[in-house]
């Protein structure tokens, strides 16, 4: 499998607090966001790596209790990336969710 975040997918990523990799979410999220309209490459760019982080999240046996968050946050990005048809969800509604961890990583470091 080839990943985006190499660094990150080798095990860095598994080192980090949920928060921060919620964190590192938004910012593709908002990355995605800011570049839907302008550059489609770009775009889909910022969704695949998205994507990617969601996974490791998915993925790190610390939040077994929080998966089910976890997977519908990145269901929802889903659905607001392929243009909110389901549950009328859009990429600018998820900043505050992840805007949130982003502040609570710099509160707390």
């Amino acid at each position: 499998m080839k990943f985006f975040h190499k660094k990150l997918a080798s095990g860095r990523w598994f080192q980090l607090s949920l928060a921060e990799q919620l964190a590192n979410i938004g910012s593709e999220v908002s990355r995605a966001h800011g570049w839907r309209e302008r550059d489609r490459k770009v775009f889909w760019g910022a969704v695949d790596r998205a994507l990617e982080l969601f996974d490791l999240t998915l993925e790190d046996t610390r939040w077994q209790g929080r998966r089910r968050e976890i997977a519908r946050a990145r269901e929802i990005f889903c659905d607001a990336v392929l243009g909110g048809k389901e549950y009328g969800s859009s990429l600018k509604d998820l900043a505050p969710y992840f805007d949130q961890f982003a502040i609570a990583t710099r509160l707390y470091k």
